[in-house]
């Protein structure tokens, strides 16, 4: 539609700039920052670019023309192999309304992470490659439309979060980032397994009129090119359709991280800097939920249909254990960790509801969790650069002495509880409205308010702790913000409000595509679909 590959240019840029890095000297530490910061700036400029050109109508599941700013070119392809036919594997990107806002949202986190990670001294050259190198990882998942290279880009991510939460993280990052590394490798062994026994089962036309076995996400979405004899194929009598699912989307769960799942969250939270920890919140978390819409979804209605009801089972304990656990903390960073693990249970709720308007308010939810919890895990970088400490129990009175950072905290707070006026409110809202409209996620959704009479609860008496009452003298001498911490909070804010008061501005973009894969999931029959076959 524009005329050059804009989707490769905006995920495989920040690699580019890992590899100018990497030539640079030692001695050029501040030329290393500022030039990680600019092309995080182009990648925003490049996302804003996506979104004046986006054609808010178009809408599809597995059509090919539903998808836009598509490229698409032979990218493997081994002939003669007598027990596996040829291997087809296509460079397939394109995006619609489930990855668009997750293309600026990865844009917008990744440029803010890069201004955060400004104080950082140790080791400068070997933090921002790899940053940058997770920065394209992240960008590749939301944007691919080939399984393998879906998985490429997912994988890509976890050796640079390794390296960056081991090398630069607190005082047990050793035990953080194993965990973390364990965890996700287990869950991406399940999507490969998964991923292998779904190219064996489905089959794409070829122009010349073959059929090869794919990777290609359209097609594993359409029921049609599924062989009789498939092992995932639903007309296969000993077919494995539900362990698949379940072992697909467990690899997806892992990094939402939805409970029992959700142990190596906090870990991980504590001891990475604080530029990591807004990543891992602001985007890292959302590769879960959108991995589960855009491949386990549409590729396993059925199933999905089957089982919703225990999707919004595990959203419910997500929302309320973890705002019970949230309320019991004393370290301000974990308190947001476990916060974050109850906010993404309302997206899983939403995803659950089977409904337009509650997957439209999971998705969005998606985008509002990435700008509030990231300018959360800010808030906590701020005032630990300063005191050297994070615990709810050490501060007092700060507003009196820090007031521009108490407002910033305030709107950040507010937004997470749900104020109306702010951006977290709508999406809960739609989360809401879609759970109560299903009959089988009703009673789930009542029970789910409490996550937010608990999320007011330990949110208020955070900001009580830290912020009001007299002035905790050992604190006399704390400065307000700079002009650099400006910079990183006053766009959040921007968007929370601007999102609170029109979210029309971001609905917009997903609803056409979000109607058409709820329409596929509840109304497609992978059996009869097969007839022709």
């Amino acid at each position: 539609m524009i005329g050059f590959p804009i989707l490769s240019l905006i995920t495989f840029l920040p690699v580019a700039g890992m590899v100018l890095i990497l030539f640079m000297k030692k001695e050029q530490a501040a030329t290393v920052k500022y030039l990680t910061i600019g092309v995080t700036a182009v990648q925003v400029v490049l996302a804003l670019i996506l979104l004046a050109n986006y054609n808010y109508t178009a809408a599809g599941v597995y059509q090919e023309k539903s998808f836009q700013f598509i490229e698409k070119f032979r990218w493997i392809n081994i002939t003669g192999i007598s027990w596996i036919g040829n291997v087809k594997i296509d460079y397939f990107m394109g995006i619609d309304g489930l990855s668009m806002p997750m293309v600026l949202l990865t844009a917008l986190i990744s440029f803010i992470a890069a201004i955060s990670s400004w104080t950082i001294e140790k080791s400068v050259k070997g933090y921002f490659a790899l940053f940058l190198l997770l920065d394209a990882g992240m960008m590749g998942v939301f944007v691919a439309l080939d399984f393998f290279l879906f998985y490429i880009f997912w994988e890509l991510m976890l050796l640079p979060m390794y390296f960056l939460i081991g090398i630069w993280g607190g005082p047990r990052k050793e035990y953080a980032a194993i965990k973390f590394f364990i965890y996700t490798l287990f869950g991406s062994v399940f999507i490969l397994l998964v991923m292998i026994g779904l190219y064996f089962s489905a089959t794409e036309l070829m122009g010349d009129g073959t059929r090869v076995h794919t990777f290609s996400l359209l097609a594993l979405m359409n029921p049609a090119n599924y062989s009789a004899d498939g092992i995932l194929s639903a007309l296969n009598p000993n077919n494995f359709r539900l362990i698949a699912y379940i072992a697909l989307f467990a690899g997806f769960a892992i990094k939402i991280p939805m409970f029992p799942f959700h142990t190596w969250l906090p870990d991980a939270h504590v001891e990475a800097p604080t530029p990591i920890s807004v990543i891992l919140a602001g985007v890292l978390l959302k590769m879960g939920t959108y991995g589960i819409l855009r491949i386990s979804y549409p590729i396993f209605p059925d199933i999905t249909r089957e089982l919703m009801w225990y999707i919004g089972l595990f959203g419910m304990i997500n929302i309320v254990y973890g705002a019970l656990v949230a309320l019991a903390q004393k370290d301000f960073k974990k308190l947001i960790a476990y916060s974050s693990v109850s906010h993404m249970g309302y997206v899983l709720l939403g995803m659950a509801s089977l409904t337009t308007v509650g997957i439209n308010g999971a998705v969005f939810q998606m985008f509002n969790h990435g700008t509030i919890t990231a300018m959360l895990f800010l808030i906590v970088g701020v005032i630990y650069d300063r005191a050297h400490t994070r615990g709810l129990y050490d501060f007092g009175g700060l507003a009196t002495k820090l007031p521009m950072y108490t407002g910033f905290v305030t709107v950040a707070f507010f937004a997470a509880i749900g104020l109306p006026s702010m951006s977290g409110f709508v999406s809960e809202m739609l989360v809401f409205v879609g759970s109560f409209g299903a009959s089988s996620t009703r009673i789930i959704a009542m029970i789910s308010t409490l996550g937010i009479l608990l999320g007011a609860a330990y949110m208020l008496w955070t900001l009580q702790r830290i912020f009001f009452g007299p002035l905790n003298e050992k604190w006399a001498s704390l400065n307000d913000l700079d002009t650099r911490e400006y910079i990183m909070f006053i766009p959040l804010t921007i968007i929370i409000f601007f999102l609170g008061v029109y979210p029309s501005g971001m609905l917009n973009i997903m609803n056409s595509s979000v109607n058409t894969l709820v329409q596929f999931v509840t109304t497609t029959v992978s059996t009869t679909s097969l007839s022709g076959l």
